[in-house]
């Protein structure tokens, strides 16, 4: 069976995503288009030979309707004849993307596909998808769910109180996701990746001087006294600096067959190893992560003990604590160049984006086997892991 790997990985700086940020201006089929050009200048690939583009998008409507992905396959100067896609698997829509592009090359479908993401928050605000007054979920949803589902906030406070994860835990581990962020930057270790756009050379959110004392003066985000009263067991801890922002940013991934990287003199920085989704109880929503990580080390023949490197999606530092929890994961393997806490989390964008950032370190770190996961609204998961080749 032939094998998919990754042979180049880039991102926009990641902005906030307010009207003030540092990429608001910029539309994002151009954030998108931006980081399809440079991939294809990177690599030095005939543009001409890519047999897709996938990208993910989660608020696909308005400056983000319409196919975003083609119309940025487009401006970016890819040929007319490279067809593209949009889909959508909420956060980890551009990681599905990649599961799909890599699933295509293994099938012999493809033999180059690129896999990619996009979002604008400060132009295209979370739910802008739905109209005010408007039910997306219908009344088959209503009936088997019938206290109703809750909003993401509300999810990461039932899991801090679900697995016993306090604030200050909470708080030291987005301390954490800073420092790390910052160092890296330091280092030079986002140099590789990272596209500079219209002069914004790095990520907009990143506090390298932030603290758990500062942390500790933020108030609770989504303290509801309706929720309150029917989730007595919560204790309101879950805030705007131990969750990740929103922002503007996109990024991508080119992939391809490995017999195809090799006649093209390609140096292919992973293999794209093993994949999995799941579903999980929509109303604690982000616990995805926990059934992924297992299903997919099953496909893979590997334990826990067998990966070097992690990247969990940071949309709340209770999801990614409650995981390490349940896991029994190394944290000084998660992460370790910061995760959306600090870099931010432009939600089609972010799968991608973890992928790009888990590549370049499997390289500076010389780790084998590295694994991504990220949870989802709905109560989804994508899990997947990559060896260095």
């Amino acid at each position: 069976m032939r094998d998919a790997v990754v042979v180049e990985a880039v991102r926009t700086p990641i902005g906030k995503g307010k009207p003030n940020g540092a990429l608001a201006h910029v539309h994002p089929v151009e954030l998108l288009a931006h980081t399809l050009r440079t991939l294809v200048e990177r690599s030095g690939v005939d543009p001409e030979l890519i047999d897709d583009v996938i990208g993910g998008t989660v608020d696909q409507v308005g400056e983000q309707a319409m196919n975003t992905t083609r119309y940025a396959a487009l401006s970016a100067g890819l040929p007319e004849s490279v067809p593209a896609t949009t889909v959508d698997r909420q956060c980890g829509s551009s990681q599905q993307a990649l599961h799909f592009a890599a699933q295509g090359v293994i099938s012999g479908a493809y033999d180059i596909a690129v896999a990619c993401g996009v979002e604008s928050m400060s132009r295209v605000p979370m739910w802008s998808n739905v109209p005010e007054g408007k039910d997306p979920f219908g009344p088959g949803i209503a009936a088997r769910y019938p206290e109703g589902l809750v909003p993401q906030g509300i999810s990461a406070e039932l899991i801090a109180a679900k697995w016993s994860v306090t604030r200050e835990q909470m708080d030291a581990f987005a301390v954490s996701s800073h420092r790390r962020a910052a160092a890296a930057w330091d280092a030079g270790l986002f140099d590789a990746e990272v596209a500079p756009l219209e002069g914004v050379t790095r990520d907009e959110c990143v506090r390298p001087g932030t603290s758990t004392e500062v942390l500790a003066g933020l108030r609770p985000a989504y303290h509801d006294p309706g929720f309150a009263e029917r989730f007595p067991q919560i204790e309101w801890n879950v805030t705007a600096g131990n969750a990740s922002p929103v922002n503007d940013g996109a990024s991508a991934v080119l992939v391809m067959a490995g017999e195809t990287a090799a006649r093209l003199g390609l140096r292919p920085l992973a293999r794209l190893h093993s994949f999995a989704v799941t579903g999980s109880d929509p109303l604690l929503m982000l616990t995805g992560v926990v059934p992924a990580t297992e299903k997919v080390l099953r496909r893979a023949g590997l334990s826990l003990d067998d990966i070097d490197l992690f990247e969990v999606n940071e949309a709340f530092s209770s999801v990614v604590l409650a995981w390490q929890q349940e896991t029994g994961a190394d944290l000084d393997k998660v992460n370790v160049h910061g995760g959306a806490v600090a870099l931010g989390h432009p939600l089609g964008a972010s799968g991608t984006r973890l992928t790009t950032t888990l590549v370049h370190a499997m390289r500076e770190r010389g780790a084998r086997y590295a694994l991504q996961t990220m949870c989802e609204a709905g109560g989804l998961a994508n899990a997947m892991i990559l060896e260095r080749i």
